[in-house]
């Protein structure tokens, strides 16, 4: 059973409660949803450390065990067939659950993390390990990891709100599929645990406690709020970038030089041989399933098509039998990325090419990410001039509305 809130409950409380930004926090009127966030894939041993003994209970067990570890002194987790091995002590098997005595008082591979952990089996002698902790607490250890320190309270307050809103939106989404919401890395959120918390991180959360972002007629629903980094100063819709349904809310904007204080708000030229970006085009395109898999050794790469303001979003790419391929711009993007180890990687799609014999450069670049939705640089910008979260948000996502989901 699932301990996130359904889906029709949140859509309830959203037709109850519009919502604000204040620096106040609200009591929460009901409790934060859990997220089962994945923090390691197909691991064949974790090295547990506490300060105060968990209690563990396999699918086997009647009730948890209070096993007497040595406290601060790594304890090696495995799964063997005959079920798990926790200290050498042989356990049951199916999903092992681990609950902390004190919080952030379990380590898993050297970080402490609030609420529980679960190990689930995968394949033979391999498992997953998920956090199980609620929205607020997660998202603590997401601001810190995903946001600079020294940015505004109210660029980390509007950064609040998106994330909070893309993680009930995944919860409610692809993980009613799987046995996780979200991931901990950029494929959701970088989530750092504890450790990586902040003050102005737990404050941004606590001020805005509950809020979310909803979308369409009436009260809206909550949709999969997009950020990035730096946008480059044109960002790109969900369509054009990931393929997505037209949403106006993930539209593309003109912000101009909003950003342009970013690193990478302009980069290149970025270089790469012909050969080299065959290689991953093809790595990727048989990762995905994707005809350019089977593509002969690259000749072009030219921009198809720009989005209203200018901004490439689909590619052609010829190979020199002169069969031509098109990729959106994440598509294009992740296939010349594609196992790329330490060679070079593109910042963003937004750039344009200079062909060679052997090369082809990447020049005019701009951005740092996909670019849709909230632009990181732009909310920075925006704070620092005085504008709120509720605005930052209003040129983010239009059309959005803050809702109270708990």
């Amino acid at each position: 059973m699932r301990t996130v809130a359904s889906f029709a409950f949140l859509m309830l409380m959203f037709l109850i409660v519009p919502a604000g930004c204040s620096s106040t926090r609200h009591a929460p009127a009901t409790p934060a949803p859990v997220m089962r966030v994945r923090l390691l894939s197909n691991q064949d041993q974790v090295l547990m450390t506490a300060s105060a003994q968990p209690k563990l209970r396999t699918a086997s067990d009647v009730r948890p065990r209070a096993l007497q570890f040595p406290l601060g002194q790594a304890v090696q987790i495995m799964l063997s067939g005959d079920g798990w091995r926790v200290g050498g002590v042989p356990l049951g098997g199916g999903e092992l659950l681990l609950e902390q005595e004190g919080d952030g008082s379990v380590a898993v591979n050297g970080k402490n993390y609030h609420g529980r952990f679960r190990f689930i089996p995968t394949t033979a002698g391999r498992f997953d390990v998920l956090n199980d902790v609620d929205v607020d607490s997660y998202l603590k250890g997401v601001l810190a990891a995903e946001m600079l320190s020294r940015w505004d309270m109210e660029a980390f307050k509007a950064q609040a709100i998106v994330a909070r809103t893309y993680s009930l939106y995944q919860a409610n989404t692809v993980g009613l599929t799987r046995a996780f919401d979200v991931e901990d890395t950029t494929a959701d959120q970088v989530y750092g645990g504890i450790a990586s918390e902040t003050d102005k991180a737990r404050q941004a959360v606590d001020a805005t406690s509950g809020i979310v972002l909803t979308a369409g007629a009436g009260n809206g629903k909550i949709f999969k709020a997009y950020f990035s980094a730096c946008c480059g100063g044109i960002s790109q819709s969900s369509y054009d970038g990931f393929g997505e349904t037209y949403n106006e809310v993930l539209g593309e904007r003109n912000n101009g030089a909003m950003c342009n204080e970013a690193p990478r708000f302009n980069w290149g030229p970025i270089e790469m041989r012909k050969d080299e970006l065959t290689r991953r085009i093809k790595v990727w395109g048989a990762a995905k399933g994707n005809p350019v898999r089977d593509m002969g050794t690259l000749d072009r790469l030219d921009i198809q098509y720009v989005n209203r303001f200018g901004r490439p979003v689909r590619f052609l790419v010829t190979d020199t039998k002169g069969t031509r391929y098109t990729l959106g711009s994440e598509e294009t993007r992740n296939a010349c990325n594609a196992d790329s180890g330490d060679g070079p990687k593109l910042w963003s799609s937004f750039f344009k090419t200079i062909v060679s014999s052997d090369t082809i450069q990447f020049v005019e670049g701009h951005g740092f990410g996909h670019g849709v939705g909230l632009c990181q640089w732009c909310a920075q910008t925006m704070a620092t001039r005085g504008y709120k979260a509720e605005y930052i948000l209003e040129q983010s996502y239009p059309r959005a509305q803050r809702r109270r989901a708990y």
